[in-house]
């Protein structure tokens, strides 16, 4: 009886209250705790706000506007339509465009072949993983130099494999129907690195039991990559393709360290190196920021449709 009357009391006790003021202790412990980490990540979203989203606003605004002696007017859509009727602007987007597309016929294909044999073979792994990345150590514009004396049409080191061959020579950057695949293949050395490392890093996480299958069947090396690897990195390979599109659009350095930006016979005019020639060679910063706002809305609308595709067809 008396077990009952305790456990009857308890059922009719009513439940303790938390007090207050332990709640308030355990909050404050918790954000103590965590002030570290919020205060890096409060950093670095004001640095990526200040040096990323705060230029791209900036650059929005100053597309209508024209600045002259220090004094800026709202001029509506005037720098877009003085874009529009340049030659250049046309002129610019066609060699863009073609950069893009001979950019991905090498540096897109030739860093997963890359990668694909470095992953087929069995010693050497590490030291060939360096000797592929090492062009990425290397600075930009040391790169850009080395390729320009190996474009040389008297002394450099490609008509001199070329002589040795005895081959025709080339004038490389010094010919309008050579120029641009010149860049190219410089921007392919230097870039390559790191999308290699990439695919052989997604190369390695497929199973090893779909290549066994697969060479029971009686699969080759090449029906392998086709059925095996290239649908296993399919996701990888969909989202270095937006990212070299993306870059290789907004490419710069290499045209303008090898041509002077504009090469023979405009032949590598890029939409960049306009307008950095709008900015700092006809201090034309609203036509400048109208061809960043063009740009602009030409990647985002490329990127929307791509993911869009690519979400349709999965």
């Amino acid at each position: 009886m008396a077990a009952i009357s305790v456990s009857a009391r308890r059922k009719t006790e009513p439940p303790a209250q938390a007090n207050p003021s332990q709640g308030r202790a355990a909050l404050r412990q918790r954000l103590r705790r965590h002030l570290t980490g919020h205060g890096f990540l409060l950093g670095a979203l004001l640095c990526f706000a200040y040096f990323s989203w705060y230029p791209m606003v900036r650059e929005v605004i100053m597309s209508f506007q024209k600045t002259k002696r220090g004094r800026t007017t709202w001029v509506g859509t005037e720098n877009l339509e003085r874009i529009f009727a340049d030659p250049d602007f046309w002129h610019a987007w066609r060699n863009t465009l073609l950069f893009t597309v001979l950019a991905l016929v090498l540096g897109f294909a030739v860093p997963f072949v890359v990668a694909v044999l470095l992953n087929e073979l069995r010693h050497a792994k590490a030291y060939l993983r360096i000797l592929v990345y090492l062009p990425v150590m290397l600075p930009p514009v040391a790169s850009v130099l080395l390729f320009k004396y190996f474009y040389d049409p008297g002394y450099g080191l490609f008509n001199a494999v070329l002589k040795s061959l005895h081959l025709p020579t080339s004038a490389w950057l010094n010919s309008p129907t050579t120029s641009m695949l010149s860049v190219v293949i410089a921007a392919t050395w230097m870039n390559m690195g790191g999308a290699t490392l990439i695919y052989l890093a997604a190369l390695q996480g497929i199973p090893g039991e779909l290549y066994e299958a697969a060479e029971l069947d009686g699969a080759g090396l090449l029906r392998r990559i086709r059925h095996v690897t290239i649908p296993q990195t399919r996701l990888i390979l969909s989202l270095l393709l937006l990212l070299q599109v993306v870059a290789t659009m907004q490419v710069f350095v290499e045209p303008y360290l090898l041509t002077g930006g504009n090469g023979p016979q405009n032949s590598t005019l890029t939409v960049v190196n306009l307008i950095y020639q709008y900015a700092f060679s006809f201090n034309n910063y609203g036509s400048a920021s109208a061809l960043g706002l063009v740009m602009l809305l030409v990647l985002a609308g490329f990127s929307a449709l791509y993911v869009r595709l690519s979400r349709t067809n999965d």
